[in-house]
């Protein structure tokens, strides 16, 4: 029996020492095996179909892999946590995804993130500087440019590029002299909301994102308080 007793202690102990060594074991190595762990699962994402590409969003090279299918859109909100842009409709026909890729403007649901290597793509998340905002968001807050403010970073991504269009002497199908661009300090009205057609607003804040191209532009965009009383005239 003692021998017995003596056996049995002496496995345990054995046993106790054989954990306490693996378990060391496993912590020193847990790194090593993180790293292994995580190229493996590259390897197998890289297996089912998807391919790596470096996008350069925000002035911020950002790597992810993909399948080639997928859109702009999704790697924006999906892979890369920036959720400013938004799906609306997903065929191209609201705006609320628009983006600016090489400055111009472009609806993210139907680009291929793919193809956007080596273009500077920037979100409304990239527009302001630190806690500086871009003119355009500055002006959509003062003019009252939205309300839900689900389409607003479309709306200011397109406003963004109506802009620099307009200065770079871009026309539009209402421009009535084509071989005199509009400069933005006479850029009329019908010419703002012909240029931001492609973005819809449910809301109908339309007025306010016209005054705030307007304000933008250099002119004097209506009293949001005379606008208020127009509107209650009209309704009666």
């Amino acid at each position: 029996m003692p021998q017995d007793k003596k056996g049995v202690g002496r496995t345990s102990r054995r046993s106790f020492l054989g954990r306490a060594l693996t378990a060391t074991g496993t912590a020193i190595a847990a790194p090593s095996l993180l790293n292994q762990a995580s190229k493996a699962k590259e390897t197998t994402q890289m297996a089912e179909g998807e391919i790596k590409i470096t996008l350069n969003v925000n002035q911020e090279q950002r790597s992810l892999a993909i399948e080639p299918r997928v859109t702009l859109l999704d790697a924006l909100r999906d892979r890369l946590g920036l959720v400013g842009s938004k799906k609306g409709c997903d065929h191209g026909q609201c705006g609320a995804c628009t983006v600016l890729i090489d400055g111009q403007r472009v609806y993210s649901c139907l680009t291929l993130a793919v193809m956007q290597e080596g273009k500077q793509i920037t979100t409304v998340e990239g527009l302001a500087k630190g806690d500086a905002l871009h003119p355009v968001q500055t002006a959509f807050i003062e003019n009252d440019g939205f309300q839900c403010g689900y389409c607003t970073p479309g709306q200011i991504c397109a406003s963004v590029a109506l802009i620099e269009e307009v200065k770079r002497g871009s026309s539009s199908v209402v421009t009535p002299d084509l071989a005199r661009p509009p400069q933005l300090s006479e850029l009329s009205e019908a010419e703002i909301k012909e240029r931001l057609s492609g973005n819809l607003c449910r809301c109908s804040a339309y007025n306010g994102i016209v005054a705030a191209v307007q304000q933008v532009a250099g002119q004097k965009p209506p009293s949001p308080v005379a606008d208020i009383m127009l509107r209650e005239e009209i309704s009666g």
